[in-house]
């Protein structure tokens, strides 16, 4: 998958970059950050220029979560209404990740971007919780700004090691990944062992 992202970037240039970062947020399996590496360091070998590089990923990336926005505002309720029932996702439970989404689900969206599966969905459980647009995009659009920012920084300071260091983040991030989603089950598994919990 990485050659066929550098030989697209490589041909395309910032065509690419903005319909594969805006995939690769939707959910696709394209190495985002490898790809915002790379593209970092074109900008230090003077193939690509700064300002519109992070135009254009910032551009792709908040298309991308505003897409997976919008098919959790559209259709993720009539999913839960005709099919929740089957996994215990009510209204009523429903009506909670709003509420958590009120509180401190804000920060999913901004700090998301970095943990692999959680960027691809935080938008669309926003979109499904009823988020409102502002908050939606103040902090969607703010961890954007930051992520893009990060790598195609870490890019353009490595250089020509660009594919070394890519590498070595990715499998950073994998690992982080892992042990948050992990914590998050376990936590989920005990409130619900909580909830379901009967006095003897």
């Amino acid at each position: 998958m990485l050659e066929h992202v550098i030989l697209w970037i490589t041909q395309y240039g910032y065509i690419a970059l903005f319909f594969l970062l805006m995939l690769g947020i939707v959910g696709l399996p394209i190495p985002d950050e490898t790809l915002m590496v790379f593209c970092g360091a074109l900008i230090q070998r003077g193939t690509f220029q700064a300002g519109p590089t992070w135009l254009t990923a910032f551009a792709g990336s908040i298309c991308g979560i505003t897409l997976s926005y919008l098919i959790g505002r559209t259709l993720g309720m009539t999913v839960v209404l005709r099919y929740g029932k089957y996994i215990h996702l009510t209204p009523d439970r429903l009506n909670k990740v709003l509420n958590w989404f009120e509180r401190i689900g804000h920060w999913a969206l901004f700090a998301g971007y970095y943990i692999a599966g959680v960027r691809h969905f935080s938008a669309v459980i926003a979109g499904t919780s009823g988020l409102k647009w502002p908050s939606f995009a103040l902090f969607a659009y703010g961890g954007a700004a930051l992520w893009v920012t990060t790598f195609l920084s870490i890019g353009y300071f490595v250089g020509e090691k660009w594919e070394l260091i890519a590498e070595k983040v990715h499998h950073n991030l994998t690992l982080i990944s892992v042990i948050v989603l992990s914590l998050a089950g376990v936590y989920l598994l005990y409130r619900w062992w909580s909830n379901n919990r009967r006095p003897v």
